[in-house]
């Protein structure tokens, strides 16, 4: 009685301790599909992900298989196509979205997955148009810089 006691409290001190693990994981043709840290079956750190002809596909971090902090997202063909923070799996603040030059196309303020704040739209890397959005729906829309900067203060951007 008295070991199968031990035997107990060693496997209840084994379990509790969480391990960390870095995984990969592979496509049927061989190339990498993901790689990261997992602690307790839950992605956690800096992981990676992979288009099946090997390009990176986006990358970024997780904490309790959440995504948080900055990621960014390619094409297959390995452009950028977009970037931004993650709170808590949802994302959040300032997101940017280019073009196949990777030249900003547009930037939008995002709160738990929706427009909240401004969206600006580029052309040759000038502004030409901008809206403001409140929880995803359009409340106001600006055709030039000039009429934009008229209402707004730049400083509202940050």
């Amino acid at each position: 009685m008295k070991y199968l006691c031990y035997l107990i409290l060693f496997l209840t001190i084994i379990s509790a301790h969480a391990e960390k693990e870095y995984q990969k994981t592979f496509y049927e043709n061989g190339n990498i599909q993901s790689e990261g840290w997992t602690e307790n079956n839950q992605k956690i750190k800096f992981w990676k992900f992979y288009y099946e002809n090997g390009t990176l596909k986006k990358e970024g971090h997780f904490s309790s298989d959440k995504e948080i902090n900055y990621w960014k997202f390619y094409t297959k063909k390995g452009i950028l196509e977009k970037e931004g923070h993650y709170q808590n799996g949802k994302k959040n603040n300032w997101w940017l979205f280019y073009d196949t030059e990777e030249k900003v196309d547009h930037k939008c303020q995002l709160k738990d997955n929706k427009k909240n704040g401004y969206c600006l739209m580029y052309k040759n890397e000038k502004l030409v148009s901008a809206s403001r959005y409140k929880s995803g729906k359009k409340l106001k829309e600006w055709t030039t810089f000039a009429s934009f900067k008229k209402e707004n203060k730049l400083s509202d951007l940050k």
